[in-house]
């Protein structure tokens, strides 16, 4: 699972300037379509979906996963299910209990109290601690649904709809994919990773299938996690690298075989 950046652990600064998704030009669409093109050669599509949490737990992962690393993350959803029978028995847990559980987790003093509210926040919306309402709206509206729920941002909302057993149509976009993206140009280098989204489902066609929005993710954020390294990126051996303006103004070559 990739490491989830989203408003709030601690309160986001400011956000940068927007950028419209509604006027997408053809050329960015059209070098979306050629990077989701190579990419899915190199990491086979379509990629099996990683994990089948229904969508509570999901969002319980999500979560979790901010700004930590996938094992540490995944651990301590572990832990959270070895040590009570279900989430009501979390949202009635003490916060310290909560807090020592997932300790392995970036900010655990942040997100154990998160946890329990946002459950709260699940039951006095549905009643229960469900999200199974969300499979009767469309993304929009199941992403607004969730995201008015305080502590979660786009990622979360994306990510619930997207890994979750609801396998909706949601584009994700993680700090990998959001590097990736800067560097080839489909994004501004101002454009922060919350208002990124918008801008990069606009840029792939509206009918793509779940499946297909989950590969583009999955493939921007394993090649920013194995090539375009935050640090030294390997150009040389990129198979983006001559659409790559960040590339290209390193001065790379591409590396003989």
């Amino acid at each position: 699972m990739p490491l989830f950046h989203d408003t709030a652990l601690p309160a986001a600064p400011r956000q940068r300037r927007r950028e419209t998704p509604d006027d997408a030009s053809a050329t960015l669409k059209d070098k979306a379509l050629e990077i989701h093109r190579r990419l899915c050669g190199v990491y086979e599509c379509p990629i099996p979906y990683f994990h089948s949490l229904d969508p509570l737990s999901e969002l319980i992962s999500s979560l979790l996963s901010h700004r930590t690393r996938n094992a540490d993350s995944g651990r301590a959803f572990k832990a959270l299910r070895a040590r009570w029978p279900d989430w009501a028995a979390v949202e009635e847990a003490d916060v310290a209990e909560i807090e020592e559980t997932i300790r392995g987790v970036t900010w655990p003093e942040l997100k154990a109290p998160r946890i329990k509210a946002v459950l709260s926040a699940v039951r006095e919306r549905v009643g229960a601690l469900s999200l199974d309402v969300l499979e009767t709206m469309s993304v929009d509206e199941a992403r607004g649904w969730l995201e008015a729920i305080p502590g979660i941002g786009p990622k979360t909302s994306a990510a619930v709809l997207s890994f979750s057993t609801l396998r909706m149509p949601a584009l994700p976009v993680d700090s990998h994919h959001h590097r990736v993206a800067q560097r080839t140009g489909l994004i501004g280098p101002k454009v922060d990773v919350g208002p990124s989204h918008a801008v990069l489902r606009a840029q792939l066609p509206a009918d793509w299938s779940a499946q297909a929005l989950y590969d583009n993710h999955e493939i921007l954020m394993l090649h920013g996690q194995r090539v375009c390294f935050h640090r030294s990126p390997a150009c040389g051996r990129c198979v983006l690298l001559d659409i790559c303006p960040t590339g290209q103004a390193r001065g790379a070559k591409p590396e003989r075989a």
